[in-house]
């Protein structure tokens, strides 16, 4: 299996945001949690994550650059970033997109290989990277993984072209690379906030019933600081039992004791699940048979006969 490990990441956090009126769009809240650090979520392993834009308080630790000149665009940020990074491999990616997961991201790392391949005369030239295409059939370069290498030669052919890498587009990168397109069927991964009316569509889109709860799950586990694999379903069917076995308040307390056991005494979630559901279990079922019981004596009273 291909070691996806060695890897830095690169998040583009500047430009003047015209299009939100020159808000902060990075800092901007999706979910509970600011844009840019929904995209750190989605590259933990990265060995050096440097964000290029103004220094904001983030969730965890990263390396920061501003591009020179300041404000001079994807290109200049881009280059400003890569002077930070050592690794063969480096995603790209910009702050603006809340639907970016850990598993799109190793897809585009397992699409990227480390080293060009040696092949024979006249074979397709070597991978560069591999970028993200959204359903539009949009190649979507800050959502992307690329060899270092190349990508540093690209950036100074533009540079000695042009004279600076400031004003440049983007796309112009894209025309001395050779790129996998990594398929988002859905545009979910690609999404990104431009607008008021894109950062509205987000903020209701985590909350539809099939993904709310993950997302609060989610953004709890950010907000304390905690990586902890928690079964949603095990812990709902264990909250139902302990409600309707105990009594309602136990619903809530109940998981709260898991978490708690779990963090103080490093025990498997589903494994503490497990024993206190069959604990809820045992205790309605004594309920159970003892209003049978009740229910039974109540009946051989009234048919036994008086004296």
């Amino acid at each position: 299996m291909k070691d996806l490990t060695d890897h830095d990441s690169i998040v583009l956090a500047g430009g003047a945001a015209r299009r939100l009126g020159g808000a902060d769009k990075p800092a901007l809240s999706v979910g509970g949690r600011p844009l840019l650090d929904r995209v750190l979520a989605a590259c933990p392993d990265a060995a050096t994550t440097v964000v290029v834009g103004p220094a904001r308080p983030t969730t965890r630790a990263v390396v920061h650059a501003l591009e020179d000149p300041p404000g001079g665009g994807p290109l200049a940020a881009l280059d400003a970033g890569l002077r930070h990074t050592t690794a063969p491999t480096v995603l790209v990616l910009s702050a603006d997109l809340p639907f970016l997961t850990a598993a799109t991201v190793r897809s585009l790392l397992a699409a990227t290989p480390t080293a060009p391949a040696a092949g024979p005369i006249g074979s397709p030239a070597p991978l560069d990277g591999a970028l993200l295409r959204d359903a539009s059939g949009r190649d979507q370069p800050l959502v992307a993984a690329y060899r270092a290498e190349p990508l540093r030669r690209e950036l100074a052919r533009m540079r000695a072209a042009h004279g600076s890498l400031a004003g440049l587009p983007l796309r112009a990168l894209l025309d001395g690379l050779v790129l996998e397109r990594v398929p988002d069927p859905t545009a979910t991964a690609s999404f990104d906030c431009d607008t008021w009316e894109d950062i509205s569509a987000a903020r209701a889109r985590i909350r539809e019933h099939g993904t709310v709860l993950d997302e609060w799950i989610t953004a709890v586990k950010a907000e304390l600081g905690i990586e902890l694999d928690v079964d949603t379903a095990a812990l709902l069917d264990l909250a139902r039992d302990a409600a309707h076995g105990v009594t309602r308040p136990a619903a809530p307390l109940t998981t709260f004791l898991i978490g708690y056991a779990a963090g103080r005494q490093d025990r498997d979630v589903k494994e503490l699940t497990d024993r206190a559901a069959a604990l809820a279990h045992r205790w309605a079922a004594e309920a159970d048979a003892e209003t049978v019981s009740g229910a039974d004596s109540a009946t051989a009273a009234e048919a036994k006969p008086a004296e």
